[in-house]
């Protein structure tokens, strides 16, 4: 506005109350200015705020509010195409650090300037103004330091822009490529391992199948294939190993897998078992205990099989329970002062002793 008196701004004040008042001053001698006289009054009070009290004070920057509004679309955006909600995606994150799965945070690496002369010209240029802005004061100093984040965020700009975009090779819809291979062989420490590239024995690989179990059961409709046979090993996998001994882990798999929320599954699992449990904790077992508990069954099945099948194994009798299990890590303890090495009674005995 032509009414408006010209902006004298001290820039040698460094604290943001006394630049507040400065501009307080200057609104009480222009009542009604411009938008642009306002964003510079603004910027010029915000500038000398420190990154904690731009946090405490909630105040939306543009850098700000391009991480808020990232942050909405991939979080947001996500869980509501995932068929388990939050849980499908904190199976994805492998933890509880949902900033995994968001936009990441990209850097640029010595290489990456060694490669690219245009990244190399921005740093010279970003470390000459940081040296005219150590010596600067007032304004200049404002200027350069604008200078600067400007110029950092023009080298990502330029990072992005020479990517070499990323292609899927025989990309079919709906189609899963799984090989199975049941051949089976013992690791360095004794444990059973699967040449398959999708197998029971790991434990993420079952959280992922029961994240996406209705739509992986669609794909194998009445179809023989190698995914059919994996999801019916799963069902059988899953009434062995928690049916009987764990009825309460049984009921929470199938409700998740039906979709009911973890809300009313917690009424639902408390009105037939008389436990009370968060959802947090409901989500922690269906997440991490049940693909876990699944895995060691496929393991210890697996093992069984090996060294019946492909393998002669060295078996004994437990002294205490009288069952014949398989002379491994597994089962048994080892002692050195055993003749074969292992303790007379089996883990699960020496385990329930102990509780």
């Amino acid at each position: 506005m032509s009414e408006e008196n010209p902006i004298k701004l001290d820039y040698t004040i460094t604290d943001p109350t006394k630049r507040k008042k400065l501009v307080d001053k200057i609104l009480a001698e222009n009542p009604n200015p411009s938008k642009r006289y306002l964003e510079i009054l603004s910027d010029y009070i915000v500038t000398a705020m420190s990154s904690e009290e731009k946090k405490e004070k909630k105040i939306l920057t543009d850098n700000r509010m391009v991480t808020i509004n990232k942050r909405e679309t991939s979080y947001q955006g996500l869980v509501a195409k995932l068929e388990n909600g939050e849980d499908g995606l904190y199976h994805m994150m492998g933890g509880n650090d949902k900033n995994i799965i968001l936009t990441p945070k990209i850097s640029i690496s010595q290489k990456d300037i060694d490669a690219n002369p245009y990244l190399l010209q921005v740093r010279q240029e970003i470390e000459r103004l940081k040296k005219l802005e150590q010596n600067a004061v007032g304004k200049d100093k404002y200027i350069l330091k604008k200078a600067i984040i400007e110029k950092s965020q023009d080298q990502y700009v330029i990072k992005n822009s020479t990517l070499q975009p990323v292609y899927a090779q025989k990309a079919i819809k709906s189609e899963f490529k799984i090989d199975l291979s049941e051949d089976y062989y013992i690791d360095k420490n004794g444990d059973i391992q699967s040449n398959g590239l999708v197998t029971l024995l790991n434990q993420q690989h079952i959280s992922t199948m029961l994240c996406n179990y209705s739509l992986l059961k669609q794909q194998c409709g009445n179809i023989d294939t190698d995914l059919t046979d994996l999801m019916n090993e799963l069902d059988k996998l899953i009434d062995q190993t928690l049916k009987e001994y764990y009825p309460f882990y049984y009921d929470l798999l199938w409700y998740k897998i039906d979709g009911v929320k973890n809300a009313d599954i917690r009424i639902a699992l408390e009105k037939k078992y008389g436990y009370t449990y968060s959802v947090e904790y409901l989500s922690a077992l269906w997440r991490q205990k049940i693909p876990k508990l699944l895995a060691e069954q496929a393991q210890e099945n697996a093992l069984l099989w090996y060294y019946t099948e492909k393998e002669r194994g060295h078996w004994k009798r437990c002294s205490r329970c009288g069952e014949v299990k398989l002379a491994h890590s597994r089962f048994f303890s080892r002692n050195k002062t055993s003749s074969d090495g292992w303790y007379s009674v089996c883990k699960c005995c020496r385990n329930k002793k102990k509780k």
